[in-house]
């Protein structure tokens, strides 16, 4: 027997039409890429992604074509999630942080019909442009006054496109099934590889981040998302602000220390979110200016392991509530989300800081499981390890236009493999201990690179680190640890030893300790451990 329910579907175009009817004098702040500070609503926007459509429509665009943005946290970029995927049409963010060859690699692969781009990547599109195949026309998104001379063909210009159309736009009623954003992974291995969300998956998606016990995203709350709207759409968080009409302060091109905080100050920033090293750079701003925040409550951290050093600062030195979360491009991104149950909340301090360490719990929605060597399913008892994998309605099935890549990360069930290694508590708090390809492998034993990196980034010399294997005679791996000094510090490497002798096994202690200027990240934040490999493929490990 079915129920007697209205089949209305979940639509991207729902969020921006509720936003703008019942949030619609709720402000969008942007740092312009051109200057200054602009002002925006929920209404303004839901009126210029009419003209936007209507735009894109005389330019020939047409229900599941890809249109791309090369676009950093803006209201435009804002402006052109709602038009491209209401319409009909696939909202293709590109991290142009990626490889000049990977972005030609995407873009082409996607076949993206038109590129809309900030001021700061006509450059990068220039000297691309000739290889890009498959694009008609680039919109710029400035206005005539900033408007740059290019020799891009078909250059448009974001705003005399706006201005030349009407807000008359009826949204089409799509199958919620359709595809709404396509968001590539930036591997360190092979080809990019494409996860192709849909609306159904984009929106329930966005209720996990307004969850309360979870993100907890309401219309009280001020969000400034740090993390990029080309990493897997700043995390959902311009769907999830819509959903629940909080105020979206957005930075811009200056993610700097100095300019986050002023705007977090200036705009009362209730709560944020962005990937560790990021939040290192704000850290040590204000420290460095012995500054506080006056209204920033909670700040989202994921895309690589917190280290514990960075949660103690947050909330004991700025009373700052920190929720670790994880996730991947291949599940819009987040999966866990750490926050206390009541009797954990309730433990002596070093044990729920131990607690909050963790990655969290599964959102509703998200199933976890760990599996051995084998295939054999793992217990969630806090000991026992394995490869994580998940399932859920925002998980992909499989990577866009690419069969034989999707072969190899779905076990026989159609879970999909993380490549994760972790652990499970009885109370489902999920702890990463680290990437099937970064644990060190000595002797008999593993060494988990995240569990020695955590230690070492809490020793007053030290601001990042990074262990990687390195072959040995005797142990066949044995762990080397970079690390870059603090401003003004230089780690010293009997001092780092020391330091870590009392946190560590002795077995899990490193061989040596290099001090670097800087690591190598990707496109996304993370350390990028195939580079360190290759930089210390020949280190002589000093003899025992």
């Amino acid at each position: 027997m079915r129920g007697q329910m209205m089949d209305r579907p979940l639509l991207v175009s729902l969020l921006i039409e509720y936003a703008g009817r019942y949030h619609g004098d709720t402000e969008i702040v942007t740092r312009a890429v051109e200057g200054g500070i602009r002002r925006s609503s929920y209404a303004a926007v839901e009126r210029r992604a009419c003209q936007l459509a209507n735009a894109f429509a005389r330019l020939g665009v047409a229900p599941g074509d890809r249109v791309a943005t090369l676009a950093w946290n803006t209201d435009r970029h804002i402006e052109l999630y709602y038009a491209i995927s209401s319409m009909g049409a696939v909202c293709h963010t590109i991290n142009p942080r990626l490889f000049r060859e990977q972005i030609r690699y995407i873009v082409n692969h996607a076949a993206d019909k038109i590129v809309c781009l900030d001021l700061s990547f006509v450059p990068l599109a220039e000297s691309l442009a000739d290889e890009l195949v498959p694009v008609r026309h680039y919109v710029i998104m400035s206005d005539r006054v900033h408007m740059p001379a290019t020799p891009l063909a078909g250059a448009l210009c974001y705003e005399e496109l706006i201005a030349a159309e009407t807000t008359d736009f009826a949204w089409p009623s799509l199958d919620e099934n359709t595809a709404a954003a396509l968001c590539y992974t930036s591997g360190t291995t092979g080809n990019p590889k494409g996860a192709l969300f849909s609306h159904r998956s984009t929106v329930l998606h966005a209720f996990s981040v307004c969850a309360a016990g979870l993100i907890g995203l309401s219309m009280d709350d001020t969000v400034l998302p740090v993390v990029p709207q080309f990493h897997v759409n700043a995390w959902g968080v311009p769907y999830a602000a819509a959903m629940c009409g909080a105020k979206l302060v957005l930075p811009g091109a200056a993610l700097d220390g100095a300019s986050l905080y002023e705007l977090f100050e200036a705009e009362q920033v209730t709560v944020s979110l962005g990937v560790p090293t990021v939040w290192l750079a704000l850290l040590q701003h204000l420290e460095a200016n012995k500054l506080k925040f006056s209204s920033l409550q909670r700040t989202v951290i994921g895309g690589s392991a917190v280290p514990p050093a960075m949660i103690r600062s947050f909330e004991e030195t700025y009373g700052v509530r920190v929720i670790h979360a994880w996730g991947m491009t291949e599940i819009s991104p987040i999966g866990t989300a750490n926050t206390l149950k009541k009797k954990l909340a309730a433990l002596p301090p070093d044990e729920r800081f131990a607690v909050q360490t963790k990655q969290g719990r599964a959102v509703f929605g998200v199933d976890l499981k760990l599996v051995d060597a084998a295939g054999a399913e793992q217990p969630h008892d806090g000991v026992a390890r394995g490869e994580l994998l998940v399932r859920g309605p925002w998980v992909i099935d499989g990577y866009y236009k690419d069969a034989e890549a999707s072969l190899a990360v779905f076990d026989e069930a159609g879970w999909f493999r993380t490549g994760d290694v972790a652990t499970i508590d009885d109370d489902g708090y999920l702890q990463i201990v680290d990437r099937i390809k970064d644990v060190v492998k000595s002797g008999g034993e593993w060494i988990s690179s995240i569990d020695v990196e955590n230690a070492a980034i809490g020793h007053p010399d030290i601001a990042e680190a990074a262990v990687i294997a390195v072959p040995h005679p005797r142990w066949g791996e044995r762990p080397l640890l970079v690390v870059v000094g603090r401003q003004g510090r230089v780690p010293d490497k009997a001092s780092v030893l020391q330091y870590l002798a009392g946190l560590l096994a002795k077995w899990q202690l490193p061989d040596d300790v290099v001090v670097v200027a800087e690591l190598p990240h990707t496109a996304t934040g993370k350390l990028l451990k195939t580079q360190l490999r290759e930089m210390f493929r020949n280190y002589p490990l000093p003899e025992a």
